[in-house]
């Protein structure tokens, strides 16, 4: 029986993950965190009895005890419920589910009490790169990617290894709004941008991926998760998300993953690994799948991708300040208060008025993260 903890239990990643616990009776669920929606966290309880869950807030917390006092399940609350939740002493793996730099902390602490981490929080890895990897590298823990393209590159590497690979072509499906221009952007609302063609996820990503600000973030963390650099990482635009990403080796041999777009076969194959196991759902038919088209990233107009990687290349303090600013543009975008292209003025502020700290501290990092949403918060 394997025992995993979920950060996120209600989100996107968080539910599926749960829907593929469902599917494989030698998976059990030992924690489980979520933010808000205590409703959806009490049946999650019910359902799975966990030995703990960790609510954000006080109030959902007192609220949620009450709702379970009929349970076993012990009830946390805030960062030191996540923290806590992240070493229980006989679980194995930890989903970080969770979406932005608050999955930092629990994954670290995580690592260091030697659970594999499921990794779907890539803004973890963007931002403590340079002491996550050496932290699991330390402790001999794993990290498997959940990212459909992160994962597509793992499985695609797993017998040849990266030693072989030249390039990383990582697919992007272009977002809601490819082939728009910049007028037409401008003229974006939300209801248009949370529409994406392939894929259902939340908000936040949604969001992301429309102006490929998460395109960005995922160069960042291959680059990580993988040890290349960054000029070995291509973003190729793959419209029908049929590839969910390619690997080029030395002898020019390219090897991708295809499949449908469902984000439970990359979470699936991070709780299993090294096993394949059966998976419902609908398969590719190439009888009528038609053609697949490929194509280059507008970075002229969706300049999420050229900041994350001028952030990229600058290193240090930067990339968690691109990530910051992305946090709190994409939230004022949900509230209504400033328009798609906004989005962009927002990051590209804040990182002109940055002074780059080299190799940041746990602190530092969210030092800058703090800094970076107060002084945003002031102007806009």
């Amino acid at each position: 029986m394997k025992k995993i903890g979920i950060l996120g239990s209600t989100g996107s990643i968080g539910t599926q993950t749960l829907e593929v616990v469902r599917d494989n009776d030698d998976i059990q669920v030992a924690g489980l965190a979520a933010g808000s929606n205590i409703e959806l966290l009490e049946k999650q309880i019910r359902e799975f009895k966990p030995e703990m869950v960790s609510v954000m807030d006080e109030a959902g917390a007192k609220d949620l005890a009450v709702r379970i006092r009929d349970t076993t399940t012990r009830v946390s609350m805030g960062m030191d419920g996540m923290l806590e939740l992240a070493a229980l002493a006989d679980m194995e793996m930890l989903v970080t589910a969770v979406v932005g730099m608050i999955g930092i902390r629990p994954t670290m602490e995580a690592i260091r009490a030697g659970k594999d981490i499921a990794l779907a929080n890539k803004e973890t890895l963007v931002t403590a790169g340079h002491l996550i990897m050496p932290l699991a590298r330390e402790m001999g823990v794993s990290i498997f990617p959940v990212d459909s393209e992160h994962s597509a590159i793992f499985q695609c590497l797993r017998k040849e290894g990266i030693r072989m690979c030249t390039r990383i072509l990582l697919t992007a499906s272009g977002g809601p709004f490819r082939g728009y221009d910049r007028e037409r952007l401008a003229k974006v609302t939300l209801e248009d941008t949370l529409k994406h063609p392939n894929w259902v996820m939340g908000q936040k990503i949604t969001v992301d991926s429309a102006t490929l600000v998460n395109k960005g973030l995922e160069v960042m963390e291959a680059c990580w998760l993988f040890g290349v650099g960054l000029d070995q990482v291509e973003v190729v635009v793959q419209p029908q998300s049929v590839i969910h990403s390619m690997v080029e080796f030395e002898d020019g041999a390219v090897m991708a993953q295809l499949g449908t777009p469902d984000m439970k076969l990359p979470i699936q194959y991070a709780l299993c690994y090294p096993q394949r196991r059966f998976l419902p759902g609908r398969r590719l038919d190439f009888t009528t799948l038609g053609s697949l088209s490929f194509g280059a990233p507008d970075m002229d107009t969706f300049q999420g991708l050229p900041l994350a990687l001028e952030a990229a290349r600058t290193g240090g303090s930067m990339p968690t300040v691109f990530n910051a600013a992305n946090e709190c543009a994409v939230r004022k975008f949900l509230q209504k208060e400033i328009r798609f292209l906004d989005i962009y003025d927002m990051i590209r502020s804040a990182m002109e008025r940055h002074q780059v700290q080299e190799a940041p501290s746990l602190d530092e990092i969210l030092a800058a993260e703090a800094d970076t949403d107060q002084w945003l918060e002031s102007r806009w």
